[in-house]
């Protein structure tokens, strides 16, 4: 199955800059027009419109970050560095919060294990860990501005605070175990970088809202905003993958089962799990496949395969089904 993948898609590996800045461009700036118009517009429909519109876009430029995690950046240049500008700092969800840690997740002997960052055995754990799993994220935009207005500036004080910043606070990751390393090169110098600049956003955010520079009512939807993006990213996250794993290592065709597409007819996928990320049983299967290719590949391959092959036993019709599917899962395990 993997070979003939990747002999299938050989001519769909090289990313498209135009596609790539096109659509992060654009995301970026419906998502903060339609935030600006969410914090100025009277009437709570309108409010309510502009800011389920302004998570989808501003939720799309985001999940970029899962392509910067994977590029090869002389390919792309100067993206990663954009992307940041426009997204990373400004969401307070830079760069370096997945670089390096979902490249852990692909780590053929990490997958499903305790040592992999952004795994959970969610089908065998309790039922009420699947509503608290989404819920917790709500508090995602808090968290953030207390980990770069507050314990940011904090650690520079205290090395075993910087210590324990790094390692528990600057992934992002669902294992809890998870601990990271400390950054050292050039790696280092770029989130030192970044780093900086999101705390000096996040701190303006702090000090702004205090002197009524920015409107609390206004602060209050761009978290709201914000609350939503990181609850769509949680439920998505739910549904990647079916979480069947207890910690043992897994065969690459096992990895590649517990991964989900969901591929068209079904439409609203292109909403809740963007940027290629519909396909993510196929990206586990080829994951420098850059997101734009990822639909070209998988009906050349669901047309190559033979009916039995294992790649079609991954690919599932839609959101509700797998939510169902894992639900009912917790209660077997329970």
């Amino acid at each position: 199955m993997l070979r003939a993948a990747a002999e299938l898609t050989r001519d769909l590996i090289a990313p498209r800059p135009g596609i790539y800045w096109a659509d992060l461009i654009a995301s970026a700036v419906i998502g903060y027009g339609a935030l600006a118009v969410a914090v100025t517009v009277q009437g709570t429909g309108w409010v309510v419109l502009a800011a389920v519109v302004s998570a989808l876009a501003l939720y799309r430029a985001l999940s970029f970050i899962h392509e910067v995690s994977h590029m090869k950046h002389s390919a792309l240049p100067r993206f990663r560095g954009g992307w940041n500008a426009l997204v990373g700092v400004p969401m307070l969800t830079p760069s370096f919060m997945y670089e390096g840690v979902h490249n852990l997740h692909h780590a053929k002997t990490r997958y499903g294990t305790s040592e992999d960052p952004e795994y959970l055995p969610l089908a065998l754990m309790k039922p009420w860990t699947l509503p608290a799993f989404v819920v917790i994220s709500a508090l995602a935009p808090i968290g953030l501005l207390i980990r770069y207005a507050i314990l940011s500036p904090i650690s520079l004080l205290s090395p075993k605070l910087r210590t324990t910043i790094v390692e528990r606070y600057s992934a992002l990751a669902i294992n809890p175990s998870f601990r990271r390393r400390a950054p050292e090169g050039e790696a280092k110098v770029l989130w030192n970088r970044v780093e900086t600049a999101a705390s000096l956003w996040a701190i303006a955010i702090v000090v702004l809202t205090a002197t009524g520079v920015f409107s609390l009512r206004g602060v209050l939807i761009a978290l709201g905003i914000g609350s939503g993006v990181a609850v769509v990213n949680q439920v998505r996250t739910l549904v990647a993958h079916l979480w069947e794993n207890d910690g043992e290592p897994m065969s690459v065709t096992a990895q590649y089962l517990d991964s989900v597409n969901v591929p068209p007819p079904a439409l609203l996928p292109a909403l809740w799990a963007p940027v290629g990320l519909r396909y993510h049983a196929l990206h586990h299967l080829l994951p420098s496949l850059p997101y734009h290719s990822l639909g070209e590949a998988h009906r050349r391959i669901t047309a190559a395969l033979e009916q039995d092959s294992p790649y079609h036993k991954a690919s599932y019709a839609g959101l509700p089904g797998l939510v169902n599917k894992i639900v009912r899962s917790t209660f077997v395990a329970r």
